[in-house]
Formats: C-alpha cells, structure tokens, sequence
C-alpha cells in the first residue's frame, strides 16, 4: 500500500500536466480582429467579476463553517473519530473546487473567440479549438481531484494511522477527516451552480425577451444590452458552476467507496487496503483514458456529424475504462470479500463497475433522444408550437415528465444489479466506475458554452453567415451534450446518494428505517418536499433579476438615442451588474438549506428521521432533476429548430414567425430549469447526504439512545434535558 497509493496523486499530475499542454495550444490560437478581441475582453472581465464577488461571499461561509468542523473535531468520546484537521481538509476541498471552475472559465473565455475565428476556416478547426477549451476544464478537473484526494489520503494516514490496519480507530479517524474535502468541494459547487444559474438565467431572459422578442433583433445582436451579460452568464453558469458541480461530484463518489470499503475485513496483498484504494485507481485510469480519447474527437469535412465525433470520444474512454478496471480488480482485491454480512468476490465488483458504466452510457442516449433536434421528443415541441405558446408550454412539460421513465427504469436496475454482485459496496462502487470518465464528460459539456460563446462573438462582430451556421451548428450538439452532461450528472448523484447514504447508517449506528414510526415518515414527507423549495427559490431569484435586466433592457432602448442604428453602444456594464449582484444576493438561502436542514434535523430528532429525510430528499431531487433538466433541453432546441426553418401542417416558418415566438416563450420558461434548478438537485442531495456523514457520529445511537450527548453542540444538550 505504501508504494501503490503514490500511484494516485501521480495520476492527477498527468492531468494538470495536459491541462497546462492544451491551454498553451488554445491560447496560441488567433484571436480575430480588433472587435473581437474586445467583445471577448468584456465577457472576460464580466465572468472574472463575478467570480470575485462570489469568492467574497463564499469566504464568509467557508471560515466560520471551518472554525465549526474544528470545534466539532476536537471533541472526544466513543464512538468519535475526528480530528481539528478536517477544517483544513474543509477549506483545501473549497480552494480546489473553486480553482476548478476557475480553470474551466479562463479557458473558455479564451476558447470562444479563438472558435468563432476558427470558424472562418472550417467546422473541423472550430470543433478542435471549442473541444480542446472543454478538455482542459475537464482534465483540470479530474487533474485536481485526483490529486487533492490521493494526496490528502496519504497525508492523513501518515498523521494518524501509520502502520494501523484498515479497520482500526486510527484509519476511522483519517477517513473521517478526508469528508471534510468532500464537504468543502460539495458547498462551493452549491452556491457556484447556484449563483452562476441565476446570473446566466436573467441575463438571457432579458435577452430573449426584449431583445428578440420585443425589439426583433437576434439575442446575441451587439445593440442588445444584455448580451454580454448572456455571454458572461454562459461561462460562469455552464462552465465555472458544472467545473465546481462535477469535481464536487468526482470525490464524493470516491470518498463514499472508500468509507465502505474500509468497514471490509480481507487478507491481500496490499495491507488489507485494496477496497480503499479501488475507487482511487479506478478514477486515475479513467482520466487517461479520457486523455487517450480526447484525440480521437475530429472530423473531416464540412459534412461530417459533430455529434458522433464527441460520441466517438466518449465510447472509447467508457471501453478503455472497461478494460483496465478489469485487470485492475483482478490483481489488487484479493478473491472474497464481506462487508456487512454480505460476501462477494473480486469478480463480483467488477461486474458492479461494469454496471456504472453501462448506466452512465444509458443514461447519456436516453438523455440526447429527448433533447437533441429531429428527434421526436423535441419535434413534439416544435409541433405545439404552431398553435401558440400555451401548447408550446404544454408540450414541453409534457416531454420532461415523460422522460424520468427510461431513466429512473436504469438506475432501478444499476442500483439492483450492483448491490446483486456486490451489496452496498457494488452500488458506490458502481458509481465510481460511472465517474471515472468524468474528464471526458466534462470536456465534451463545456464544449457545449464555448461554442454558444463563439457565436454570440460571430454576431456581434458580424462576421459572414458562413461563420455563424458553423458555431451554430455546434452550439446545437452543444445543447445536447450540455443535457446529456447534466444527465450524467443526476444519475451518478443517485448512486452517489445511495453510497453515501450506506456509510451514514454504519456510522450512524442505525440498522434499519422504519416507516411505520411516524416520525420517520415525517422525514420522508419533508425531505420530498425540499427539492420544490429549494426549486422555486431558484426559479423564483431567477425571475426577480430578470425582471430587473428586462427593466434595464428597456430603459437603455428607451434613453439611449442610436442603439438601434448602430451609432451608440449599449452600456453593457449595467446588464452586467444587475446579474451578478441578483445572483449574489438570492443563491445564499437555497445553500443554506440544504446544509443547515440535515443538521437541525439530526440533532433535534436522530439519525434515523434523518435517514428518513435522507431518502425522501434523494427520490425527489432525482426525479425533479431529470425533469427540469430535460425539458429545459427539448425547449431550447425545439427554438433553435426554427433557425433552420422547420414544416408545421405543411408551412415552412423560420425565426421571426409566429411560431417561433412560442418557442422563444417555452425556451425562456426552460432556462431556469436546465440551468438554474434542474442541475443544482444532484448538488443538493449530494451534499445533505454528506452532511449527514459528516455529523453521524455525534448523533450516533447507542441500545436505541443517542450517545455523546455530554460532548455534541448545544442543541444537542435541549434534547438531553428534554
């Protein structure tokens, strides 16, 4: 074990090494002209703004909370087994997931203007330039994960548990103080997806609204005021938010094996720690074969398919991945294995990483059939639209209910199959395997914002139309691949839930939720009820801001004589502004929800309501997130279909009709969904389940009564003298 982990944070330097490679290469690229160059400065400047306004606010959580883990840490009793440290692993998993989204979005503020000036090449240099921004977002991602997990494991083992076997109070402790990583990584990708869904969310309402729709110009027209902030909105919501949400998403799901695989008693070759250090390998072979991959993500001519270069990448890191988690099970876990009573073989996980990868891979087609264009579900859409924007709505509802079914239909069968082979264990590890191509993931979902970038920089720079039909041609497959990105995203949260859920109740000390305590079912009916809240917080800031910028919107239309003829400039900043002190402002009571709630609830009534909470939360969110995110998706292309012109009873009608509007009305309804609430769930359940990791041994039952009630906050003393 002593030699192997290094293995780990090595991985992680080979994808800081290639993020560093590839980010040379996309800012050696031409920049275009003068205009450009200063269209792109004002989104730079607008994304680095707001990233520091967010940091100031987020300092003011980070510290306190931090000073709290430490307090919490510092206390003794049986059953305890934390240390002051996991402050420090706290704000290090904050540092590192900020630092993630901050990579994404410098990058991809340098990649969209080098891709609309590609464009004026081909649509194969546009696809290299807006790709290789994504992938080094991704790797940069993966790259500091990997690395901050592997390096603080091997940091803490050396602290606390040098030459203790896997199962002793020592390695207790050094893994309790890794959660605190995941929990600073999990509460900044909240209020960075959060806040950035806000911002971009009313900046593109006003936009649409008035620009589009009210004025009759295109959204990303340079006489529209807020299309900077749309542009700006892009990189700090679909970038910098997805970069935090899914680095976030990475190290919960190997810190949750690592919790379980360390409960595992077996004789091997490595100390007794290979269940530990699978979810480890398995993320570090997966990042180079999404590295592998990346290369083979090109095409040729004008007419080849986008969709199935990015598709191409995507298998081939899936099958890598496939291959060597084989021989990696194979020659680190020994043959049996028992985890709770349950015993499995080596065999038997890898049938379980087998089943992550083919839910991921599920996940991803069913996701890009219901939003991607000429498919029936968005066709549907764009159909209703004929007859108005009620039946637009309508249709789109109807779509993003529809499509839970698939999904929830294969996560039933990934969770059933992988706890089959391999119990609780098989399902996290499962997860991981779904994971371990996160990279690629990620590279192919910011892919998506850069090229969305580059053709709003093609409009305002007015560039010739051969430009724009190429970035919209990948701002299309971008749509779908930000859908299918989300959708990767909801279904690893879910398994990730569950994993996490299985180490609360070893920890927790419970044995089983009864549903029949009416207590219990309290929990579960509360923790159902917190995905609709915390959505309708979120809808609801994004419509308060963008009610301001549609004001603004208007007012600079109505004061400021020659926007229209080109004579004046909008005043940007102001646009700019109104979304970033909104976003600010509304993205702390949705946050403060999902950390505070688990908390109340775990110290005022037990583990078990809590665990109760737990699973109400995670059902929920999951079906509340497909949901929103997919109909969110099929609205925005169905719009985009019409840029094309599409046949409706046999009348062709292109942007600018009737129709049209409708399907500009059901895209401003579906924003905030697949931006703003529907990708903020899987943080959301994430995040409370640990939480509830974090504080399971202070509310700990012991003989059915809560222990350490002399050593826990004082809340925990009220219920004592109760």
């Amino acid at each position: 074990m002593d030699s192997i982990v290094y293995l780990v944070p090595a991985f992680g330097i080979v994808g800081l090494l290639y993020t560093a490679w590839k980010f040379s290469w996309v800012s050696k690229q031409d920049a275009g002209n003068d205009t450009m160059k200063e269209l792109s400065g004002y989104i730079a400047d607008g994304a680095i703004a707001f990233l520091k306004a967010e940091w100031k606010i987020l300092a003011y959580f980070a510290i306190p909370t931090a000073i709290l883990l430490a307090w919490l840490g510092n206390q003794e009793g049986p059953g305890f087994h934390s240390s002051p440290l996991i402050a420090v692993a706290f704000l290090i998993g904050a540092i590192f997931s900020a630092t993630a989204g901050y990579i994404g979005m410098i990058v991809a503020t340098k990649a969209n203007v080098r891709t609309a000036e590609a464009a004026r090449t081909s649509l194969a240099k546009a696809l290299s330039v807006s790709f290789t921004g994504g992938s080094v977002m991704g790797m940069g991602v993966a790259g500091l994960a990997i690395l901050g997990l592997g390096g603080l494991f091997i940091t803490f083992y050396q602290i606390f548990a040098q030459g203790q076997a896997l199962t002793s109070n020592e390695m207790k402790t050094a893994i309790e103080v890794l959660a605190g990583f995941s929990l600073g990584a999990e509460s900044i990708a909240l209020f960075a997806r959060v806040g950035g869904g806000i911002y971009t969310k009313a900046a593109d309402v006003g936009a649409d609204l008035v620009g589009k729709v009210e004025a009759g110009i295109p959204e990303d027209d340079v006489r529209n005021p807020a299309t900077i902030a749309d542009n700006v909105g892009d990189n700090v919501g679909d970038v910098a938010g997805m970069g935090a949400d899914l680095f976030g998403s990475y190290v919960a799901t190997i810190l949750a094996t690592m919790v379980l695989g360390q409960e595992i008693e077996v004789s091997d070759n490595y100390g007794g720690f290979s269940p530990v250090l699978l979810p480890m390998l398995i993320a570090g072979v997966g990042l180079l074969a999404s590295l592998v991959s990346t290369f083979f993500v090109r095409i040729k001519n004008e007419t080849d398919s986008v969709q199935n270069a990015l598709n191409t990448g995507n298998y081939l890191s899936i099958a890598i991945t496939f291959i060597t988690s084989y021989f990696l099970v194979k020659n680190i876990l020994p043959e049996s294995l028992v985890l709770r009573g349950f015993s499995f073989t080596a065999m038997d996980v890898f049938y379980s990483i087998i089943v992550g990868l083919i839910v991921g891979t599920l996940m991803s087609i069913i996701t890009e059939y219901y939003t991607a264009m000429g498919k029936r579900p968005v066709d549907s859409i764009v159909q209703k639209s004929g007859t108005g924007h009620a039946t637009n709505i309508i249709g789109g509802l109807a779509v993003g209910m529809e499509s839970t079914v698939l999904p929830i239909l294969v996560l039933a069968a990934g969770i059933y199959f992988s706890y089959f082979f391999a119990g609780i264990y098989g399902v996290s590890i499962a997860a991981a395997g779904m994971m371990a191509t996160t990279a690629m993931q990620l590279a192919i979902d910011a892919f998506g914002p850069i090229a969305d970038n580059a053709g709003g920089i093609a409009e305002m720079a007015q560039l010739p139309a051969e430009v724009r039909e190429r970035t919209d041609n990948l701002d299309a497959v971008g749509n779908t691949t930000a859908a299918t990105g989300k959708g990767f995203a909801i279904a690893s949260a879910a398994l990730t839930s569950l994993a996490l859920f299985g180490a609360f109740v070893g920890i927790s000390g419970i044995t089983q939720i009864d549903i029949y305590k009416a207590d219990v079912l309290a929990g579960l009916f509360v923790g159902g009820m917190i995905p609709f809240i915390f959505s309708a917080l979120c809808i609801s800031a994004v419509g308060k801001a963008a009610m301001e910028m549609v004001n603004e919107v208007r007012r600079q239309f109505r004061e400021i004589p020659g926007i229209m003829e080109y004579k004046a400039k909008p005043e940007y900043e102001k646009c700019v502004a109104i979304s970033t002190e909104a976003s600010i402002r509304q993205m702390m009571l949705p946050g403060a929800i999902a950390l505070s709630v688990p908390v109340i609830v775990g110290f005022i009534m037990g583990p078990e309501v809590l665990g109760g909470l737990l699973a109400g939360v995670t059902v929920s969110g999951v079906l509340m997130g497909i949901f929103q995110s997919n109909a969110g998706g099929a609205w925005d292309n169905a719009k985009k279909s019409f840029e094309k012109g599409v046949l409706i009873d046999g009348v062709t009608y292109k942007k600018g009709s009737e129709p049209h509007k409708a399907a500009v009305t059901g895209d401003t309804v579906g924003d905030p969904f697949k931006d703003t609430s529907g990708p903020s769930m899987n943080i959301l359940i994430k995040l409370m389940s640990i939480v509830s990791l974090v504080i399971a041994p202070y509310i700990a039952k012991t003989d059915g009564k809560v222990s350490h009630v002399e050593k826990a906050p004082i809340v925990m003393k009220i219920v004592a003298k109760k």
